[in-house]
């Protein structure tokens, strides 16, 4: 869908023309993934249910679209030196396979302890590994010393406008090919997903329903938005090893204007929607990409007012990287 919108403003670090833009430029290296539906599904929740299945984006994930957007955005002296960022997951495979397909170096930074199948991934897509403590500290402090020794273009995860505008693409793909929707439901960690959702569907449809899905043990998005400010935990515990990041600067006033709820689930909750997701839709999808499901089917959601004029919701699918060794494990 050709970005088509009212009138902007530059009041975020993305808006309408900016997701238009990374649209254009992106559109010829990403997939347009499908969206699938269940009846099944449909009668568990009360409501028909389209599955924005992002499990099925080059490097398995949504941020493809960010990092893929943030690399070719490039001009040709900053590209020469490279790109660095520091992640434990789907953006640290998202931005080597887009330096890949620019030619240039990628060097990640990977906090010790992270999904063995993510870390494979970065080495597939011929990223450079560079380890770092499994703290937001480390990672920062590494990331910081590759920069000075390389000269590379930091590519954050999240809190950037390119990573932004690039995760907005999803909306603009999804309105095309489901218009009829009413309400997405968007998993939240640092909001760069949901930043460029929430910005591009409500330009292009002002009544549509944005809503946060999280974990309990990482639910800081949703206490920010009660408290009005940014809120960070001290630390994060969950199954959903995609959603302990915290909200950045760029990414919290988009969350704290668009997003109407954000929507708090046990990791229990979680397991289920990914048993859902396997059983009924046949999909393989992380704890993290299952957690919008989860969240609709959650009785927050269910005894939620907002909840009785969602009749056709997007779930968005972020993520199939699933480490099935940690998966086993904590199933048992």
């Amino acid at each position: 869908m050709k970005a088509k919108a009212q009138a902007s403003s530059n009041k975020y670090a993305a808006d309408i023309f900016s997701i238009g833009e990374a649209e254009e430029r992106i559109s010829s290296y990403i997939h347009k993934t499908p969206v699938l539906s269940s009846e099944t599904l449909n009668s568990i929740s009360g409501r028909k249910l389209y599955f924005k299945c992002e499990c099925f984006q080059k490097g398995g994930a949504f941020k493809f679209r960010g990092a893929c957007n943030a690399v070719f955005s490039l001009d040709e002296d900053q590209a020469a030196k490279g790109v660095v960022t520091h992640s434990s997951g789907n953006h640290a495979a998202a931005l080597s396979l887009a330096a890949k397909l620019r030619g240039i170096p990628a060097h990640i930074v990977i906090p010790k302890g992270a999904p063995k199948c993510k870390v494979e991934n970065v080495i597939r897509y011929g990223g450079k590994v560079i380890w770092s403590e499994p703290t937001l500290q480390s990672r920062e402090e590494v990331a910081a010393k590759v920069l000075q020794e390389t000269g590379a273009v930091l590519i954050h995860p999240y809190n950037d406008g390119r990573i932004m505008s690039g995760q907005g693409t999803l909306a603009l793909e999804l309105l095309e090919q489901a218009p009829q929707i009413d309400t997405i439901i968007v998993p939240i960690s640092g909001g760069g997903l949901i930043s460029g959702v929430a910005i591009a569907a409500k330009s292009i449809n002002p009544g549509i329903r944005i809503l946060a899905a999280e974990p309990k043990g990482a639910d800081d998005s949703a206490r920010s938005k009660e408290a009005g400010r940014i809120v960070t935990l001290s630390e994060t515990k969950t199954i959903a090893d995609g959603l302990r990041a915290f909200l950045g600067d760029l990414t919290w006033p988009v969350v704290r204007d668009l997003v109407d709820d954000i929507i708090v689930v046990e990791d229990k909750e979680i397991v289920e929607a990914m048993r859902l997701c396997y059983e009924v839709l046949k999909v393989a999808v992380e704890p993290s990409g299952a957690v919008g499901l989860a969240a609709v089917l959650s009785n927050y959601f269910k005894n939620n007012p907002i909840s009785k004029d969602c009749n056709n919701v997007a779930i968005v699918i972020s993520g199939g990287n699933v480490d099935l060794d940690v998966l086993w494990k904590s199933l048992n």
